[in-house]
């Protein structure tokens, strides 16, 4: 059975997100930083009159450099909103997930946040659980 995805690029991968966990893509503008926050949050940033954490995915992902972009998927984890940023948005699109293959080649970190593949034109797309990236939470898969 094929559900949709979120085609979206971070930290140089291109990845793929079950639109069951995006409450919807913004572009993020001023970040407050938070003291004492864990690393893989930037900030606070005032989004249609609520607040929300904003998780730098780089970082979150073991990466040295900063997300660079603005662009955020907004999920809800616990009942709480995170804006997750990413580098680039592609499309959304129906995919079957596949289990990820013995076979595949991820760090710790992209393993953990892996949930299997889905195949767009040929190519294998990593799906990730957007909560496993949320400091302080464990996959959901």
């Amino acid at each position: 059975m094929s559900n949709l995805y979120l085609i979206a690029h971070i930290a140089g991968r291109v990845v793929a997100i079950d639109s069951d966990q995006v409450e919807s893509v913004v572009d993020i503008g001023e970040v407050t930083a938070v003291p004492r926050a864990s690393r893989h949050v930037r900030g606070l940033a005032a989004l249609r009159s609520r607040v929300v954490t904003v998780v730098d995915t780089q970082s979150a992902l073991g990466h040295a450099e900063r997300s660079s972009g603005s662009r955020a998927v907004i999920t809800q984890v616990e009942g709480h909103h995170y804006a997750l940023l990413v580098d680039q948005l592609d499309d959304v699109a129906p995919f079957e997930l596949r289990p990820l293959g013995g076979g595949v080649a991820l760090d710790a970190a992209w393993r953990a946040a892996g949930r299997g593949i889905v195949e767009r034109d040929g190519e294998p797309i990593l799906a990730i659980d957007l909560a496993a990236l949320v400091p302080g939470q464990a996959s959901t898969h």
